[in-house]
């Protein structure tokens, strides 16, 4: 048991996380979550966590900054969508 502990623990530690869209909404009305995902995974499985929200109709967001700076600081990639979304509305991580 313990060996198992010590190799989950460095596939845990060697983990690319990033930060990217998750379309949600109906059809023909985009909606997306901000999500921080394994790379390799499909969007929409094995969400890590979610970071916010994004209405492409009406350009509205809400984003947890304090969320982002930590998932960032810990290693986390944005994807190229976020990090301009993020750019073009001033918003610094």
């Amino acid at each position: 048991m313990h060996i198992c502990l010590q190799y989950l623990c460095i596939y845990i530690t060697f983990l690319m996380l990033k930060i990217r869209f998750s379309r949600a909404g109906r059809k023909h009305v985009p909606h997306y979550r901000i999500v921080v995902t394994e790379h390799t995974k499909p969007v929409k499985c094995g969400e890590v966590d979610v970071l916010g929200w994004y209405d492409a109709q009406t350009k509205k967001y809400d984003i947890n900054m304090d969320k982002v700076r930590t998932r960032v600081s810990q290693g986390a990639q944005l994807s190229p969508s976020v990090e301009k979304l993020l750019k073009v509305n001033s918003l610094s991580i």
